[in-house]
């Protein structure tokens, strides 16, 4: 049936033809676009996720940034401390030279201050934007990541940089918790007294049948029998000289005449810091005994705590004859760095005759041990509290002084200290810097993958579109020619009416 008021052949090429220019519309805003999925009509799935992650490359740029500023920063840090380390090895080189008797301390002492000065300098300088990492405890925060959970929830990650101070602050003793149960000392003063040990001669008939051997500070007297003559008075005497006559530094002997138990030897030893080994047996004759293992040495000891922690701001406190010295612990510090620290503090106040040492106990405790080689007695106390502010990394540096010997003697450990700490400061910062490089790097990479993966979500396959307008054209011209012939189907009525 034919008609000229409906013209279904028409209707269908029209339709035809529409669908041809909305699939060539289509194709070619891809072309000109670039972009498969353009906007939520065309996928809104697609669209959504690619979304999602557009934000969070924009959010990893604005990371690489952060991490660009904190690589900077902690470069400025590592290059000040590794400078500070150089400069603190050039004034070991100045102390060393002080040990020496015959040269001009004076002038080391100018080059010394020349260099701490220089120091502080630095210090000072060593910032990037305003933040500077070798001066303060506080830790700092660089942005490092963006972390999205599978709930969609995001949270942001943080590498720490702890912060190495190298300045040489006072520390300042707090006033929380009591902490001076931490910290035990040896005695209430220090006197130049030394410490004794007796070696013991038993009662006998005899000594010339009496074979024996005498160990004092690695030196050995050994008797044969008859080399001691007459009773044990005598023989304590002969061995009281001998021991005498070996030329011990700080260790004399003394005879005393026989009592009910048998003659002693009394040995004193007025070493500062080191124990003095003794022994006493006897093959035959007369037994011989020592009192002690050992002599202890002269100077007094304030003991930290085995099981304890240090905590920052935790500051310990220890008086010598009516002055105090303090030092406060920093983040990560432990006793060893607080016994440390008060050495340099006892060490920068000179006290006249007063020597120090940090030495590490058989039970892993820390000591800081005070020797006096004066002739009045000294007097000793601690104290301790939590909540102080903490004392400077390089603390104790502006109190070297070498134009004395006890002041050179005791400049060298104390500059031993500093070039370790300032030696770590440098490797805390430099491993922390080849971090932030690390992820750095990894943002870089994980940012183009994101780009990758949202290029294959909706960028547009250009040689597919390509070839897809090509057909497009074609179809729509035999769209055109389909509708155009379908028009003209009314026209061959009118030869049915001629």
């Amino acid at each position: 049936m034919s008609s000229i008021l409906t013209n279904k052949s028409a209707m269908v090429a029209l339709q035809t033809l529409k669908s041809i220019n909305m699939n060539l519309s289509k194709t070619q805003g891809q072309i000109s676009t670039g972009l498969k999925i353009e906007s939520a009509k065309d996928s809104s799935a697609i669209w959504a996720i690619s979304k999602v992650m557009e934000s969070d490359v924009r959010g990893f740029q604005g990371i690489s940034e952060s991490l660009s500023l904190g690589d900077s920063t902690l470069g400025v840090a590592r290059q000040a401390t590794e400078t500070i380390t150089g400069l603190l090895t050039d004034i070991k080189a100045k102390v060393v030279s002080a040990q020496e008797q015959n040269v001009d301390r004076n002038k080391l002492q100018t080059d010394i201050s020349a260099l701490r000065d220089q120091i502080t300098s630095v210090v000072n300088a060593a910032q990037f934007n305003g933040l500077n990492l070798i001066k303060g405890t506080d830790d700092v925060n660089i942005l490092s990541s963006l972390d999205r959970a599978a709930d969609g929830s995001v949270a942001a990650s943080n590498i720490t940089v702890n912060r190495q101070d190298m300045s040489t602050t006072a520390g300042v003793l707090g006033t929380g918790t009591d902490l001076s149960p931490n910290a035990v000392l040896s005695a209430t003063s220090a006197t130049n007294a030394g410490n004794t040990a007796d070696v013991t001669i038993a009662v006998t008939a005899d000594m010339t049948s009496t074979a024996m051997t005498i160990n004092v500070g690695g030196a050995t007297l050994t008797y044969a029998a008859g080399d001691l003559t007459g009773n044990q008075d005598a023989a304590a005497n002969k061995i009281s000289a001998d021991i005498n006559a070996l030329g011990l530094v700080g260790i004399t002997a003394s005879a005393t005449a026989s009592t009910g138990s048998g003659s002693k030897i009394t040995l004193t030893s007025t070493r500062a810091f080191e124990n003095v080994a003794l022994a006493a047996s006897s093959t035959a004759g007369a037994t011989v005994t020592a009192s002690a293992s050992s002599i202890a040495e002269r100077a007094e000891s304030l003991t930290f705590s085995a099981s304890a922690n240090v905590n920052s701001g935790d500051g310990y406190q220890v008086t010598v004859g009516g002055t105090a010295f303090t030092y406060v612990a920093g983040k990560g510090e432990t006793f060893e760095n607080v016994a440390k620290g008060l050495k340099a503090a006892v060490d920068g106040g000179a006290i006249a005759n007063v020597s120090t040492k940090v030495v590490k106990n058989s039970s892993g405790q820390w000591q800081l041990k005070i020797d006096n080689n004066g002739s009045s007695a000294v007097s000793l106390a601690r104290a301790g509290a939590a909540g102080g502010t903490a004392s400077g990394g390089l603390f104790g540096l502006d109190k070297i002084d070498v134009t004395t010997t006890a002041g050179a003697t005791a400049a060298l450990s104390n500059i031993e200290t500093m070039i370790q700490s300032s030696i770590d400061g440098a490797a805390a910062f430099g491993s922390v810097q080849g971090r932030v490089q690390i992820q750095s790097d990894f943002i870089s990479k994980l940012t183009d993958s994101f780009k990758a993966g949202i290029g294959t979500m909706v960028d547009a396959d250009m040689e597919e579109a390509s070839a897809r307008l090509q057909a497009l054209q074609v179809q729509q011209q035999l769209g055109v020619q389909a509708l155009s012939i379908a028009n003209k189907a009314p026209q061959s009525l009118l030869s049915l009416f001629r």
